[in-house]
């Protein structure tokens, strides 16, 4: 795992010593990425410049410097991520007459590209990877982004220059940056605590969406026409296969079939030259994951796991007892209070663009924890989105199915008497505890009622922020589809399009960006077996029954995960990796809160709405609503915010702006 960097100009009096030195200015932002090497390369007749910065997990020795070029000198490539099954492409390769200086799977990758090109090689591969490709004979450069989106990439225009890089922080180290805020961006992040690909908090910047292909000619370049990405692999197109050819074998023929695919997923993914551990809650994903490693491996595996002063959100003692089992070198670590404005104060420069998780918190202690004695941990993470994991998914299919069948208009009547009611009992502020939490759940109740259709319902519940429009001034939300509604519609469960809707936007947008950010800002490489694309096209073939069964999600992975641990050591109410975020907010966490909700401060920057974030602020210190979610997307871009010293339309005026500035539907579209 490392960080890539780069730019395009048309090409001018510029030499490649120069564009070599910008670039590495670019790569030097992602030191933490890839702290043991770094590497540029620029071609001064086209314009274009390529950075690297090197974690070395796989042979550790010079052969594996970057960017590299193919050995017929038609490719030079620039690379994140790993390719899992290396070896045996390496050993197809050598038999066609292919031969290798070194053992890393970058100069596999290349060998396969001069072998097959580009889309028929993205079809071979298996593993995680964000890369630029250039591409001497075609004179193209192409953006490429894993199915999943593990790996991040960014890319867009800084002045008259194509820029892209792993995090935005390499963007902005070009001289022609100029970072308005994109209040489209804003919107959704106030909406669902992430910002769903490929819009980004930045104006004329986007995320290339997973699974996806960019490839810029020459002529784009001159004339800033950026193509629209094109896929390679699509979700949508896996979910209907399985749909119309669902697995027809028995439910034993299923276990073992999936717990084939996911002892090899885990046997590659612990191929590495450096220490190697796993992360470990105690749950299913991460017990399963932990338990196939130790089952192929001669010594203890280290595992680590995070623990909470606070029962509710304490798993670390699950973790413990499953470690304890199977025998892995065990560490823990629990939160303590007085690091939390130590590790928050460095959220914005971790994660370059907010992100609203309250997880993130834990996850960037868990990876310190790791980071100090190994290099690359396994994690169990996606095995909700796969096999039905998440307790919303239960919830959202009984609410429907009591709601589903009431005319909508007497819906929205029986919403706004819950509304009125919820609303008069908790204006009278009620000292009871119990009294209060009935309230609250009527009123959130009102909010999802009149939801028209299923999709609209899901949606509602995964947004603590349901109208962004009374947090925001001046933002008009951006329509994202998460695929077309036909799709949705033909999928004949609910579960399926729940889990189809969270893995191309909450996964990758949330979830993965999590644990990507923390992991690498202290150079930790992050593997997550359950992403191997086989097993995630064996999933969506599989019916619902497998998944879902006696009010229990991940119904097969339990029963693999069976042969290994005890049934009591996992069996439990889902806790999820949270944080006491609620209390937080009311307690240590007060005073930098207050500071960042200031009402002066939200009218002179002008992105914020003050009363709303006022009235809420004071609602949650009293005790009278638990508006923690909501706050916290908030207080997430407010510290962004304090550190970018973003003030909206400071770099040129309102005309300037309009005759340079694209649209975002023509930079990002999909």
């Amino acid at each position: 795992m490392c960080g890539i960097a780069g730019f395009w100009n048309s090409p001018r009096d510029v030499g490649e010593v120069e564009l070599e030195q910008l670039v590495l200015r670019m790569a030097e932002a992602l030191h933490h990425r890839g702290p043991d090497d770094q590497g540029t390369w620029a071609d001064a007749r086209t314009g274009l410049a390529l950075g690297h910065r090197r974690l070395a997990i796989l042979d550790l020795s010079a052969e594996g410097h970057q960017p590299m070029h193919s050995v017929d000198g038609r490719y030079v490539l620039a690379f994140n991520g790993e390719i899992y099954n290396f070896h045996a492409l390496r050993r197809r390769l050598e038999k066609t007459g292919h031969s290798f200086r070194g053992r890393s799977d970058t100069e596999v990758m290349l060998a396969a590209l001069c072998e097959w090109g580009l889309l028929p090689a993205l079809e071979r591969f298996v593993g995680m990877f964000a890369f630029a490709l250039w591409d001497r004979r075609a004179r193209t450069l192409s953006l490429v982004r894993d199915r999943a989106g593990e790996k991040p990439l960014y890319y867009g225009w800084a002045g008259d220059a194509f820029v892209f890089g792993s995090e935005l922080k390499a963007l902005r180290a070009h001289p022609g940056w100029r970072g308005g805020v994109n209040r489209g961006a804003l919107a959704l992040l106030v909406r669902y605590g992430y910002i769903p690909a490929p819009s980004c908090i930045y104006e004329n910047i986007c995320k290339l969406s997973p699974g996806c292909v960019l490839t810029l000619t020459e002529a784009q370049i001159r004339t800033r026409n950026t193509p629209q990405p094109e896929p390679y692999w699509s979700l949508e197109t896996i979910v209907e296969a399985g749909t119309a050819h669902p697995f027809d074998g028995v439910e034993e023929e299923a276990s073992e079939g999936l717990a084939a695919l996911l002892r090899r997923s885990v046997a590659q993914q612990m191929v590495a030259d450096v220490p190697l551990g796993a992360f470990l809650s105690g749950g299913i994903d991460s017990s399963l994951v932990v338990a196939l490693m130790q089952a192929q491996s001669p010594r203890p595996i280290k595992t680590f796991s995070i623990g909470f002063e606070q029962e509710t959100f304490n798993e670390a003692p699950f973790a413990k007892g499953v470690a304890r089992y199977l025998g892995t070198d065990h560490t823990e670590f629990y939160v303590q209070t007085s690091e939390l404005q130590q590790v928050i104060s460095r959220l914005p420069s971790i994660y370059d663009e907010p992100l609203a998780d309250p997880s993130q918190i834990p996850t960037v202690l868990l990876c310190r924890l790791a980071g100090e004695q190994v290099k690359v941990s396994l994690s169990g993470d996606a095995g909700d989105e796969l096999f039905g994991g998440y307790d919303h998914y239960r919830k959202a299919q009984r609410i429907w199915r009591a709601i589903g069948r009431i005319p909508e208009p007497v819906r929205k009547r029986l919403a706004c008497r819950l509304k009125s009611f919820s609303s008069a009992g908790l204006d009278r502020e009620v000292t009871s505890r119990p009294v209060r939490q009935i309230l609250n759940r009527l009123s959130n109740l009102s909010d999802i009622l009149p939801a028209p259709t299923d999709r609209s319902l899901y949606q509602r519940l995964m947004s603590p922020n349901r109208d962004s429009r009374v947090w925001l001034r001046d933002a008009m939300e951006p329509q994202i589809q998460f695929g077309s509604r036909s799709f949705w519609e033909s999928l004949p469960e609910l579960l399926q399009r729940m889990t189809y809707l969270d893995f191309v936007s909450y996964l990758p947008d949330d979830i993965l960006v999590k644990v990507d950010r923390a992991a690498m800002s202290v150079g930790l490489e992050t593997r997550i077996p359950l992403l191997d694309h086989r097993i995630i096209e064996f999933a969506y073939s599989l019916p619902t029954s497998f998944k879902q069964r006696r009010n229990q999600g991940k119904w097969l992975l339990r029963r693999i995960l069976d042969q290994y641990v005890p049934p009591a050591l996992v069996e439990r109410p889902k806790k999820g990796f949270a944080a006491p975020i609620a209390e937080w907010l009311s307690g240590p966490l007060r005073d930098w809160a207050e500071d960042l909700l200031g009402e002066t401060r939200l009218r002179q920057e002008g992105f914020l709405e003050p009363e709303t974030l006022r009235q809420r602020w004071t609602e949650h210190l009293s005790g009278k609503r638990d508006w923690s979610a909501g706050l916290w997307h908030a207080l997430m871009f407010q510290a962004w915010l304090d550190q970018q010293k973003v003030v909206p339309d400071r770099i040129e005026t309102a005309a300037e702006l309009a005759a340079e500035r694209m649209t975002e539907a023509e930079l990002c579209q999909p």
